[in-house]
């Protein structure tokens, strides 16, 4: 059974993405962020600059020109459709590691008041800047690593007050 995942560029222009169309792309991994691509004779250079897994949402440099790509899949577009979103479909009481990764930046601080979207830490994995971001309104109730720890997949890093 073949997937299917929307893409979405730059809010503008919608792709249908089918797991063939992926395997059957001419691209060479570069380094863990960068890779080289052709298609229909033409040379690429794409780099992911900036990956927000929560969102699906990735920053995508081609050839100097970037683009934000955000990708959803029918589940996505089902809980949409329905006029569930994300920070109300559960509460929320913290934020854990997506992946392993070293802790380059955190930006809030014990007892600060947060919105939905603001961005809590940055967590490089793979040589890319992850923007971990508020996954709702809330206070931030403790904060458990500190600028420069390593950190393993869901490892806790934040916790919201109830």
């Amino acid at each position: 059974m073949s997937k299917t995942f929307k893409a979405s560029v730059n809010n503008a222009f919608d792709f249908e993405i089918k797991d063939g169309d992926i395997s059957n792309l001419d691209a060479l991994q570069i380094s863990e962020s960068k890779f080289h691509i052709l298609k229909q004779n033409k040379s690429y250079d794409a780099e992911i600059t900036k990956a927000d897994f929560y969102k699906k949402s990735y920053d995508v440099k081609i050839n100097n020109n970037t683009y934000t790509i955000n990708i959803s899949n029918k589940l996505d577009d089902l809980i949409k459709e329905m006029g569930f979103a994300m920070g109300s479909a559960k509460h929320i009481d913290s934020v854990k590691a997506p992946m392993p990764g070293l802790i380059l930046e955190i930006n809030v601080k014990e007892n600060q008041e947060v919105k939905e979207d603001d961005p809590l830490l940055i967590l490089e994995a793979m040589k890319m800047e992850n923007i971990i971001t508020a996954p709702t309104h809330g206070i931030i109730k403790s904060i458990s690593v500190n600028k420069g720890d390593a950190v393993e997949k869901n490892q806790l890093l934040i916790e919201f007050d109830a």
